[in-house]
């Protein structure tokens, strides 16, 4: 019954939330069930704002939380309406946030020009990751990562951005039936021209990330990690620590699971949300995974923090090449997100707050079996 009413609470806190965060330029009060919570705006940036991705001349600064884009219009229930999305990106700079992620097959085809038209006034301050590697970016379409595919993707990534140069090009997903060697040596060739800047990686395990960094440098490795998907610790974080390469955790609060909003009661659009196909958010799942919530939230509510601070300031904790990229399509949220970065935990709250999540077995997998089959390749 106690873990019913505390979904239940949660469920109410949405719209306070925000009303309460765009009211207050100094703090934001939030209310869950009968507690409150106070959420401390940093005044200015500090050296804690931003983090680098790689080593030497492959390095990158970054802001250390990035905006994931592909929510804005694609796979989230609703699609946001254009204008409003434009000027959310044009306000995240403001925010502190310079390091913004898209994707060809985030639309598909149409949520690069999304970010490129908003962030053409800023180009030079910020940092655009985007990603080639679905035919004609399209992942029901299966992986494509030949050469000439690559070419094609970064030549209508540049027109989409309106840019000359892309900063930060990932492989979406490893492809099976094109040697890694290839992959990199038509990435170094592209960035030798002038048109991409960095090399990245998407869901790839240990063997290619390898194979792909003896070629070229490797800037960053993107993956997904956050409280309810640990299996990166096991490897890929060590490895990536190991060749000086950047991590970047999309779904960093599982998809808004890690936030409380979500409960077993939520439906989804399925014209254009994937997450009522995921094994992780059918009811029974939410139901069994709620403690991990509890955990969060109980934490969050002596220090002014939401649970989706908490679960962020975890992983920025974790790591300092750690930059992750949560999504959002409200201002409110954006806010929430970035704060996060200046919560600084004491040796004993890391501990002992990790030591109570491993107490909690997460229950669903994060995928169907055919998107698992393209992960940690």
């Amino acid at each position: 019954m106690g873990q019913e009413n505390s979904r239940r609470n949660f469920i109410k806190v949405g719209s306070t939330l925000s009303a309460a965060i765009i009211g207050a330029p100094a703090i934001a009060k939030t209310v869950f069930g009968n507690s409150t919570s106070i959420i401390a705006e940093p005044k200015q940036k500090n050296s804690s704002s931003f983090r680098t991705l790689g080593i030497g001349k492959h390095a990158l600064q970054v802001s250390a939380l990035g905006l994931g884009c592909m929510g804005m219009s694609y796979h989230r229930s609703f699609i946001p309406d254009k204008n409003t999305m434009i000027a959310l990106l044009r306000k995240a700079p403001e925010l502190g946030f310079t390091f913004f992620d898209t994707a060809e097959a985030y639309g598909p085809l149409v949520n690069e020009a999304l970010v490129g038209e908003a962030l053409a006034p800023f180009r030079k301050d910020v940092i655009i990751a985007t990603k080639f590697g679905f035919k004609e970016g399209k992942p029901s379409l299966g992986l494509d990562s030949r050469p000439e595919r690559i070419r094609q993707v970064v030549d209508h990534s540049l027109k989409s951005l309106r840019t000359d140069y892309i900063d930060l090009l990932y492989q979406h997903r490893v492809d099976p039936n094109v040697p890694m060697e290839d992959v990199a040596g038509t990435v170094r060739d592209i960035i030798q021209e002038g048109k991409v800047k960095h090399f990245g990686l998407s869901e790839a395990g240990v063997e290619n990330i390898r194979k792909a960094h003896a070629v070229q440098p490797v800037t960053a490795l993107q993956s997904e990690y956050s409280l309810m998907t640990r299996e990166p610790e096991k490897d890929v974080i060590p490895v990536c620590e190991e060749l000086g390469i950047g991590f970047v955790p999309y779904s960093p609060i599982s998809r808004g699971l890690i936030t409380g909003y979500i409960n077993e009661r939520t439906q989804y659009n399925p014209e254009n949300d994937n997450r009522g196909s995921l094994p992780r958010y059918q009811p029974e799942a939410i139901i069994a995974n709620w403690p991990l919530i509890d955990i969060l939230k109980e934490f969050g509510d002596h220090r002014g923090l939401t649970v989706g601070q908490v679960a962020l300031a975890w992983l920025l904790a974790q790591k300092p090449f750690i930059v992750p990229i949560p999504g959002t399509t409200k201002l409110a949220h954006l806010q929430e997100n970035m704060w996060a970065v200046n919560y600084a935990f004491t040796e004993d709250e890391l501990k002992n707050l990790t030591a109570d999540l491993d107490k909690v077995e997460i229950k669903g997998e994060r995928y169907t079996d055919r998107s698992a089959e393209q992960t940690r390749k």
